[in-house]
Order: structure tokens, then sequence, then C-alpha cells
């Protein structure tokens, strides 16, 4: 038997500077997805899955994260009070917001790298396996990612990194191309990680697309991870943790999360998952679809 996976991570710290001047006040992680930051979709979806208590790392600039999973202020619910029956719906919305788990919100401290939120967090998660989500990588799929990975872990009871199947041959060279032993159809029981191959040197077709679900075992090799580090260099959970556990004789699973992935960093990105959640959106896709269509057509 394994110990259930109830703990998650969220990385939060970066400034979002793609999204520049919007994010100078506000973190990247709060930009909105119709009526909800991108960050509330990630912890929806692990409590989904599971889990409790949620482990946010952020910086100084991210105190709207810690406010948003917050009680409502006193004002605002006055406000919609004032507003009578019809303004229900909002206060359950936003009182249920606060419920969703148990938050914990850390400052980052360390090097720059993915492997830093895992060091920053560590005290916390003590001996259970756990899942670490980055703050603007949404995969809308049924079952949701987090519960696949969940699934996945609770058959091999070992470390697991979520993969998409590269479909074009550009994406070779845009992401970490696993390499190892095909298990199933979607899981291969992990050899490494070969980063940006292109078509050409790939050892497969799954692409690590970020997130992972990590057993306790990852705290031993934090501080190793730390002293082997060059100057300037970014601490990474691929090249500091995983790789060396999968030297040491660890076994990790690349399974294939199935559904669709929304990269929210990036702008260009942004703007597709705003169009796709606005024209799946129960109340506002068919305007929103026949304003598509009609702007479309007038071009």
């Amino acid at each position: 038997m394994h110990k259930p996976v109830t703990k998650a991570v969220i990385a939060a710290a970066g400034f979002g500077t793609r999204f520049l001047p919007q994010t100078k006040a506000m973190p990247k992680e709060m930009l909105p997805l119709i009526d909800k930051p991108i960050i509330q979709y990630i912890v929806e979806d692990l409590v989904a899955a599971g889990i409790r208590d949620i482990i946010i790392v952020g910086s100084s600039n991210k105190r709207a994260i810690e406010d948003h999973f917050d009680l409502p202020n006193e004002d605002l619910l006055s406000n919609l009070r004032a507003g009578g029956p019809k303004k229900q719906p909002y206060i359950d919305k936003i009182e249920k917001i606060s419920e969703l788990a148990n938050f914990v919100y850390i400052r980052q401290k360390g090097p720059y790298g993915t492997a830093t939120p895992v060091m920053n967090a560590a005290h916390l998660l003590g001996d259970e396996p756990f899942i670490y989500a980055f703050a603007d990588d949404i995969t809308v799929g049924q079952p949701n990612a987090f519960q696949q990975m969940i699934t996945h872990y609770e058959t091999y009871g070992q470390g697991i990194v979520p993969c998409m199947r590269i479909e074009q041959d550009g994406d070779y060279a845009k992401y970490g191309v696993v390499a190892g032993e095909q298990i199933t159809d979607d899981v291969m029981k992990m050899t490494g990680v070969i980063e940006k191959p292109g078509k050409d040197r790939a050892p497969s077709d799954f692409a690590a697309v970020g997130g992972y679900l990590l057993t306790p075992d990852v705290f031993k090799y934090i501080e190793q991870g730390l002293s082997t580090l060059q100057p300037n260099q970014e601490f990474y959970v691929t090249d500091s943790l995983i790789d060396p556990m999968l030297k040491d004789g660890y076994d990790f699973y690349a399974c294939e999360i199935k559904g669709k992935r929304y990269d929210t960093g990036d702008k260009l990105e942004y703007l597709k998952t705003v169009v796709d959640f606005a024209l799946a959106d129960t109340e506002l896709g068919p305007a929103f679809h026949e304003h598509i269509k009609n702007r479309l057509a007038n071009n």
C-alpha cells in the first residue's frame, strides 16, 4: 500500500515579465480566464484529485494570491448583501474559495530553477508523496491531469512525470523528451530526459510537459544537487533531482496525460486559452461563438 497523495506544491514565484506592464502590480497567476484567475483552475483540479493541503511558493509581490484564497473581506460582503437575494450566488462563490483546501504560503528563497520550490516546501511535506504543479499550466481532461497522475502512482508506487505526445516535428526542439522502456502504450519506465533534442535525436515522442508527482525520497537529493551547482547554474528538478535518483536506482514513470494542455505563461497561448474557455462556457459560449463567427466573416 502506498501513502495517499494529499499534498501539493504550486510554484508561483515568477515575475511574469512576458506580460508586463500588466504584471507589474498583479501576479501573472491572477490573470483571468472568464471569471476566475488561472491559479484557481489549478487548485480546483488538485482538490478534485484528493489534495487537501496546498503549499504555494511565491514571492513578495504575490499577496493577491493569498488574498484570493482567504475569506472575503467584510466590505465586499456588505456590498453584496446590500444587493439583496440576487447577489447571494456571488457570496456563495467567494466564500467557497477559502474552503477549497488548507493553504500555506512560502516566499521562495534560493537559486533560480524549478527545484527551489521543492526545497522550500520540504519541511512541510514530511515523508509523504506530493504533486508539484506550475501555476500557469492547465490541462483540461476527464479525469483531470492530477487524477491521472495519482492513478499511475497507485499502480507503480514511484515518481510520475506527466507527458504529452509530440505531434509536430518542431516540438522536439521545444521540450525535454523522455528516454526509457515502454511499459504500456501510455507509460514508459524512464532512463532519463533529453532536453530539446530535435526529432532526429529524440528517444521517443513523450514530451515532459511540467509538473511531477514526487516521493519523499527526492528530499535526500536537494543538498547534493545544491552542492554540485556551478556559478549562475539553474537548480532544476530534472537535472538536479530526478537524474541523480535514476542513476541511484530509483524508478520514475513517464505517463501520457490525456487532455488538452494550455501554457498560459505565453501571451499567444494565453489568448488561445481565453478563447477556448469562453467557447466552452455554458452561459457565454453560444453568444461568444456567434461573435467570433461574425468577426471573422467581416474581416
